[in-house]
């Protein structure tokens, strides 16, 4: 191994040292390996957000038959809005669209193990965007259902 992949190695393992010193291991798993990230083609939902912090999250949802399907994000954010978001995301799969709207900061954070305080907003980031991302496929539905009947 030559010295910069040495190094690289070395600073990979302090980071997460250090991470770990912060962070639940719940986090650091959705971290590094996020669940749903990526865009989606011809969602049936989307949101996006811009938090406090300057961080943007999108939430893509595909549904069926009032169930969600299929959810994913994409955010430019830091790790713990990768893990906010991963999670919303991993809450909503397989829940009605109905309890999909009680996923909140709260249930984010408890489900992560905790986050320090300057970075539960990141949790209400990941909250507002799937929310608003429902919102999005009840009115893409709302006008389907309306232009079915020909109004």
């Amino acid at each position: 191994m030559d010295r910069l992949d040495k190094f690289a190695r070395e600073a990979q393992e302090e980071i997460l040292a250090e991470a770990r010193r912060q962070y639940s291991e719940t986090v650091i798993d959705h971290w590094m390996n996020p669940r749903g990230a990526g865009p989606m083609e011809q969602p049936d939902g989307h949101a996006a957000f811009t938090g406090p912090c300057g961080d943007t999250m999108e939430i893509f949802l595909r549904v069926a038959d009032g169930v969600i399907v299929d959810a994913r994000f994409v955010t430019d954010g830091c790790a713990t809005t990768i893990a906010s978001a991963s999670m919303a995301v991993e809450l909503s799969l397989g829940a009605t669209v109905r309890d999909a709207l009680e996923i909140s900061q709260k249930r984010i954070l408890r489900r992560l193990g905790g986050l320090p305080e300057e970075n539960r907003h990141c949790a209400f980031l990941a909250e507002c965007t799937l929310k608003a991302a429902i919102s999005d496929y009840l009115q893409r539905r709302q006008l389907r259902v309306a232009a079915a009947a020909g109004r």
